[in-house]
């Protein structure tokens, strides 16, 4: 009996729980990152979010009590005295236009394709509008005037620039100040603008190569993760294999059954509990607050104003884990509960001694 318990035990233990913790790990961030939630939802309150995120912190620039890297403030201050805000900016350009219209409108297809509501067909995010946007004359206009109002350089700022437009130090960071040579420092500019924007595909392509079945009734989110359950059969049968060994009784392999789901689940639990309360922590801007030797006060602003952006990500990816962590742990607590309420069998009695026959 002691060697049926042991060989049950390690095969739960050692096999079973590990696998158990992995699946509900998978399914879990599957079940994020196929969802309407993390690809459309959270990246359109991103985007409606980032114009205010940005007038923030160059409004936390203007501000000389906060310390901030020479350089960095150099170009925040010929930023402010453009005279073109970031909002107005991306107003003039077209960027935020296209990021409130037609990458708006892709997101809400990709989630309407994810929740069912729509027939599952290839989405196209056309980038085409950001691109013209980034090459824009305002665009133009606005990098020009960076270069205008900058400091004049000195001797080391003037080699940097005439390294820079000889194309002999490739691209680098870009010197704070203003080269004599202004036109062609602009040139620079717009050069290295270019050939970043020519890198960025024309379109980008959703579910191009999604074959319908079997998601066409249930949505691609819902289908997905319909599918991803049947790998909990996996831990289901070591669990299983092992508690069959190690009890003879039902309401024993009930009992064990649940205690081994509620063992390889609770740490899952735990752990997406602290990660998403993580990302609620990093959306105070207090993630990297630590003030590494690295890091300035500015640092700490841009945190503050954008850090937002991880701790809704968090939330989204890990909310499904902690959820599913949450229903297999519920699933073998009923397990135990479950056994407590089933009778031992009844032990057959031994027959009754039988009076001797009398002899007549």
């Amino acid at each position: 009996m002691a060697g049926r318990k042991v060989l049950g035990s390690f095969i739960v233990i050692l096999i079973g729980l590990p696998i158990l913790f992995g699946i509900i790990w998978a399914v879990g961030l599957v079940r994020a990152t196929v969802s309407s939630n993390f690809l459309s939802d959270v990246p359109q309150k991103i985007i409606s979010d980032i114009p205010s995120s940005l007038d923030g912190i160059f409004a936390a620039a203007k501000d000389e009590k906060i310390h901030m890297d020479p350089r960095t403030r150099a170009w925040f201050q010929a930023a402010e005295k453009t005279g073109i805000p970031p909002r107005e900016l991306l107003e003039k350009t077209g960027i935020l236009a296209w990021m409130k219209g037609g990458l708006s409108e892709s997101l809400s297809r990709i989630g309407e394709v994810l929740r069912g509501e729509a027939l599952i067909r290839g989405v196209t995010i056309d980038m085409r509008p950001f691109k013209a946007a980034l090459m824009h004359p305002e665009m133009d206009r606005f990098l020009g005037g960076l270069i205008d109002n900058l400091p004049a350089c000195d001797e080391q700022g003037l080699k940097e620039w005439q390294d820079r437009i000889a194309g002999s130090s490739g691209w680098g960071d870009l010197p704070p100040c203003r080269p004599v040579e202004a036109e062609a420092a602009k040139a620079v500019v717009l050069s290295r603008r270019a050939h970043e924007v020519e890198k960025i595909e024309d379109t980008v392509e959703v579910f191009e190569d999604v074959h319908p079945f079997p998601f066409e009734r249930f949505g691609i989110a819902k289908g997905v993760a319909m599918m991803s359950y049947f790998l909990f059969l996996i831990p289901a049968v070591f669990i299983l294999l092992g508690v069959w060994i190690a009890n003879r009784t039902s309401a024993g392999r009930l009992r064990w059954m649940g205690i081994s789901i509620v063992a390889g689940s609770v740490p899952v639990f735990l752990m997406a509990y602290v990660l998403k309360r993580f990302g609620a922590w990093a959306s105070d801007g207090r993630w990297l607050s630590w003030r590494w030797n690295w890091s300035t006060d500015f640092d700490a602003v841009v945190l503050d104003k954008l850090g937002w952006i991880p701790g809704r990500i968090f939330d989204a990816l890990f909310s499904p884990v902690f959820g599913t962590a949450a229903v297999v742990a519920l699933i073998g607590v009923v397990l135990v509960a479950l056994s407590y309420s089933i009778r031992p069998a009844a032990q057959p009695q031994p027959p009754l001694p039988q009076p001797p026959a009398v002899k007549s």
